[in-house]
């Protein structure tokens, strides 16, 4: 997939304002990226590609009505705050909150947010050490393997919240490894951007 082929597909769902919030992320990436390591260096050319559409994908599969997002290990902001940045007119109501331990990529997505007009919250610590959050959506994208993902998301979410991992292709036997600790019921979403890669939905997450 082409840059020009995967801004079209967020045109395609999101308005002018939201791409252009999006366009200017991608341009502070830029930027910073010549200050700390944001992103992979090789992937700097496949912004729109391989994070943009590749984080905005998760949309498409949260509750209408959740109200609070907790994303773990936020990194450079991916799937968190593209999800913001679309939320923040389809879901008006949708409260972000980003769990980022690094304290220079916490002041990364920090600035990108206020430049980007969005209400965020970064946490610039462990997600042990944040707060309960009773979160409707918990996402995370490349950050740990599902048994420990489990154990991190588990005390932040609400009764009937959801998970959104993003897993690759050996999420399988990620999840056999992690039935072992945690009765998962869950859904497997190819993904847009990678053949390899899935979007795992997990559901009634709770302890064997």
């Amino acid at each position: 997939m082409t840059e020009e082929q995967a801004r079209a597909a967020i045109a395609a769902d999101v308005s002018r304002e939201t791409l252009e919030r999006l366009s200017l992320y991608a341009a502070l990436l830029v930027k910073w990226q010549k200050k700390i390591n944001l992103i992979a260096p090789s992937t700097i050319p496949a912004i729109w590609s391989r994070h943009l559409l590749d984080s905005a994908q998760l949309m498409k599969h949260a509750p209408a009505d959740a109200q609070r997002w907790l994303d773990l290990g936020s990194g450079a902001g991916f799937p968190g705050l593209v999800c913001a940045a679309i939320a923040h007119e389809s879901h008006p109501l949708l409260r972000v909150s980003l769990v980022e331990s690094d304290q220079r990529k916490a002041a990364f997505l920090r600035e990108a947010a206020r430049q980007m007009g969005l209400s965020v919250v970064v946490h610039g610590l462990r997600v042990a050490d944040v707060p309960p959050h009773s979160a409707d959506v918990i996402s995370a994208r490349a950050l740990a393997a599902l048994t420990d993902l489990c154990d991190m998301a588990h005390p932040h979410l609400a009764p009937n919240g959801i998970c959104l991992f993003q897993k690759g292709a050996r999420h399988a036997d990620e999840v056999e490894v992690a039935q072992g600790k945690w009765h998962i019921a869950y859904e497997i979403i190819p993904s847009v951007t990678d053949p390899d890669a899935v979007v795992m939905r997990i559901e009634r997450l709770r302890h064997v």
